[in-house]
């Protein structure tokens, strides 16, 4: 072979190498090309959502990496978005989010939309918009098992005792402690993991909570009791709280409205559709394998 033949020979060889590993690191590209769903969530708030370091649950659910951590989310409202995302034809990107600064995080762009257990209430209403309830909770108080206020019934139970009394940070259910009468306030907490431990170590009396939130918390903390206080007898103005929605930005109505259509679409409207898929969120949480 002539000399100039093999320096033709060795430049087709290159240019074919060339374009073979353009071609390749085009075939490694893992990002797709659908539209992202960012949605901000606490990872923290079982059975709504939780952490796990397992890409499955335990029935083989495939949990949803969190975004740019090393560890996976799962929960009802991790359920829901993903759910949503793929009728929408878009893929699920959750965020890890404190709860005091989940709004100001979703204002800001961190993610575009809250799926995290959020009541609809009036003052929320005002900074967010929110799509109609994709879950419906009760309220309830936890008390110490065996202690003083475990047979109670009502606030009227509790009335001018001096209960100590706690709830967690930034939620609709700071305005119900004044409504336990004569009741001391101790100091709202973070998450809600920390109130149960309150009242487990008896810095606090009663923790309000919701009904699912504290289910989930029995089954790590036995020593605690769940009371659903008696309607004729128990929390006024409590019914925002019932009504778990997404929130999207105050200006962001067009995903508001896109989210709201595919619940719609999808017949989320059905509550037994909700509990149903409730209960397997907390059969599925880390505490109760």
């Amino acid at each position: 072979m002539g000399k100039s033949r093999i320096v033709r020979t060795v430049a087709v060889s290159f240019a074919i190498v060339s374009a073979l590993s353009l071609l390749g690191c085009k075939g490694k590209k893992t990002t797709s090309s659908k539209p992202v769903l960012k949605v901000g969530m606490e990872c923290a708030y079982a059975p709504f959502n939780w952490t796990q370091t397992s890409d499955k649950t335990p029935d083989g659910t495939p949990a949803v990496p969190i975004f740019k951590e090393k560890y996976y989310a799962y929960g009802y409202d991790v359920a829901v978005a993903k759910m949503l995302a793929d009728h929408l034809g878009m893929d699920l990107e959750i965020h890890k989010s404190e709860w005091s600064s989940i709004g100001i995080s979703m204002d800001v762009g961190d993610y575009d939309c809250i799926i995290a257990g959020m009541g609809r209430t009036a003052e929320r209403e005002l900074a967010y918009s929110f799509t109609s309830p994709y879950y419906y909770r009760d309220n309830c108080i936890v008390v110490k098992a065996g202690g003083p206020y475990e047979s109670v019934k009502g606030l009227s139970d509790m009335a001018g005792k001096g209960v100590r009394v706690t709830t967690q940070l930034g939620t609709g259910w700071i305005p119900l402690l004044d409504q336990i009468s004569g009741a001391v306030k101790t100091g709202n907490y973070e998450t809600t993991s920390e109130c149960f431990m309150a009242v487990s170590n008896d810095v606090s009396d009663v923790a309000i909570v919701d009904l699912p939130t504290a289910q989930s918390a029995m089954m790590t903390n036995k020593g605690l009791k769940i009371i659903q206080l008696d309607k004729k007898d128990g929390f006024v103005g409590d019914g925002p709280m019932v009504n778990v929605c997404i929130a999207t930005r105050k200006t962001d109505t067009a995903l508001r409205d896109k989210l709201q259509k595919a619940m719609d679409e999808l017949g989320w409207n059905d509550k037994a559709k909700m509990d149903a898929l409730m209960e397997k969120a907390i059969t599925q949480q880390p505490a109760a394998n």
